[in-house]
């Protein structure tokens, strides 16, 4: 693992915060890493508000949107909402559906087939409102590219309004409203909403028209945090907003339906991290073992009994999931080693009887062995379909559109992207990816890295430091858990493995003679001779509380440890 160790900020910037706002050199750094400068760049980072969101109608075709649902309302017509069977697709026809039918009734919700339409606007979904008398579909997390599918309905005299966040092509799908932050011609001041982001500006545009206020739609905020920490996208900006108060929601009054979820889970409080790996995944088991419809069913059920119902038949699906995930997993590896494929600069690989429910996780597990970018592929109907993650800093889409010719189509985002081909293709774009991988990745890419945000003593590390840090939540992409490098570092002889197979490392860590800190390091079992040596060494971590018999202390998560430089 290569430590990148970040530049010092402006020294002029930095003294200024700390005069501003009180507060150490460590923390005034930390800030101006993140753009903050000011006085009210930081109370806006450090206390978000409402407020805080923009204006919905400031997002191009906004106005059209809202006009022609409301004109469906009044003429009442059946409205389909239509979103994509992953998490921030379930959790934005949830969000939609169930705003849409506090009002008006006529609404269905509609979920793709993972297995027999694939991702986006599928032709079943609108011949089922075709035939259901739908008039009105919203495509929430998909639609971007759907230029056929749109044309197909309006054939049927059905309208389409899409609200995207996926990067367009060089042309829209000529639906009534096209929402996408990331149009070339759309000025919204934010541009990293997720799917379930841009149908909340939607409601917040609907609402306004009916005279509800940002307060009447907080309850709403727990299904858009859990999109935003799902679909890893930046928690800057109107994200931290989001992510901030529906965080709230989900600690303190969480639908009945996240209620049931997490109803067991042993904390007081639970972070964006914990959303990732708790909530995400099984919410997103359905779509990938079962059907997305069961997620939708669940978000959307307001009896609390009902919803343990559910929650429980999604609790075996992951069960399911898991399994299968790490079955797949160790037969990709083993594929690429009978390939003899250890060295090249990206994995490819195939099975058409691999689950395509779970490629996409297989795809960044097989990151964990091989840090390169990764596709999975597996039958679908008459194609092929992969699964495609990326390492840091390397943009896959950008390799997908070089390989577009093999391709019947792609999409996605610079780190994950969705992929289909015909099957006598698999071996000339399994080449050319290569080819197109080897060729614009830098050397560098394919190590793992970790970001270095500053140097510090353990002395820096006191309870007022922590309580500061702890203010930075949310953390995620563009607000990353900041991580520290300390040097001369020495085990005080409780340094040992843990875990059921031994593979973590305890130790308990000073520097010089001043106060120690537990540490423990996922993974890092095979670093306990640098750690447990007679050698001073290095290590980088973050700072978290570690809870333990009712005593909570300051713990070092240990991200990597190398003998003393």
């Amino acid at each position: 693992m290569r430590w990148t160790l970040k530049s010092k900020p402006d020294s002029q910037k930095v003294k200024h915060l700390m005069q501003v706002l009180q507060i150490d050199e460590v923390v005034a750094s930390l800030l101006v890493q993140r753009g903050i400068e000011t006085f009210e760049e930081a109370k806006t980072f450090f206390r978000p508000d409402l407020s805080d969101l923009h204006d919905p109608y400031l997002m191009k075709d906004m106005d059209k949107a809202v006009m022609r649902i409301e004109k469906a309302v009044a003429e009442g017509e059946n409205i389909m909402v239509f979103g994509d069977y992953d998490v921030d697709g379930t959790t934005a026809v949830s969000l939609v559906s169930s705003y849409l039918r506090s009002f008006y009734p006529n609404v269905a919700t509609y979920i793709p087939d993972r297995y027999k339409e694939g991702y986006g606007v599928s032709d079943a979904g609108i011949d089922f409102a075709d035939d259901n008398g739908m008039t009105l579909i919203i495509a929430l997390d998909c639609g971007i590219k759907s230029i056929d599918k749109v044309e197909y309905a309006k054939s049927k005299g059905i309208d389409f309004i899409i609200c995207d966040h996926h990067r367009p092509g060089d042309e829209l799908p000529d639906a009534v409203a096209v929402l996408d932050p990331k149009r070339a011609d759309c000025n919204y001041p934010y541009d990293e909403l997720c799917g379930c982001g841009v149908g909340f500006k939607l409601v917040q545009a609907l609402a306004e028209r009916r005279g509800q206020t940002i307060t009447d739609l907080v309850p709403y905020l727990d299904l858009v945090a859990t999109a935003i920490a799902a679909d890893i996208v930046p928690i800057t900006g109107e994200n931290r907003v989001l992510a901030t108060f529906g965080l709230d929601i989900i600690n303190t009054f969480p639908r009945p339906g996240i209620q049931a979820l997490i109803q067991n889970v042993k904390k007081q409080k639970l972070t964006i991290s914990d959303v990732v790996f708790i909530i995400a995944p099984r919410i997103n088991a359905a779509g990938r073992i079962y059907h997305g419809n069961k997620a939708v069913e669940l978000l959307t059920e307001f009896n609390l009994e009902q919803a343990e119902e559910f929650a429980s038949q999604i609790e075996g699906l992951n069960t399911d999931r898991k399994d299968l995930d790490k079955q797949i997993t160790v037969e990709a590896l083993m594929q690429i080693e009978t390939n003899n494929e250890q060295e090249r600069f990206s994995t490819v690989v195939y099975d058409e009887n691999w689950h395509k429910g779970v490629i996409g996780i297989v795809a960044s597990r097989l990151i964990e062995t091989y840090y390169r970018p990764t596709l999975v592929f597996t039958k679908s109907g008459e194609k092929l379909a992969a699964s495609a993650r990326s390492v840091k800093d390397f943009d896959i889409y950008n390799a997908l559109e070089a390989c577009a010719d093999y391709l019947e189509q792609f999409g996605g985002h610079m780190y994950a992207a969705g992929l289909t081909l015909k099957e006598e293709q698999f071996a000339g774009f399994k080449q050319k990816f290569e080819e197109v991988v080897s060729a614009t990745i830098a050397p560098e890419l394919l190590i793992p890295e970790v970001s270095v945000d500053a140097e510090i003593d353990f002395m820096d590390i006191t309870p007022k430091f922590f309580r500061i840090l702890k203010q930075f939540e949310p953390f995620g992409p563009g607000n990353m858990t900041p991580v520290f490098l300390s040097r001369g570092l020495r085990d005080t002889g409780y340094g040992k493995p843990i875990g059921a197979d031994e593979t973590h490392l305890r130790l308990f860590v000073k520097q010089g003679e001043g106060e120690g800190f537990g540490a423990i390091g996922f993974g890092l079992a095979s670093k306990m001779n640098i750690a447990c040596g007679d050698e001073l060494f290095d290590a980088v971590y973050s700072v978290e509380e570690n809870e333990w018999n009712g005593n909570v202390t300051l713990q070092l998560r240990l991200r990597d440890i190398r003998c003393e430089e």
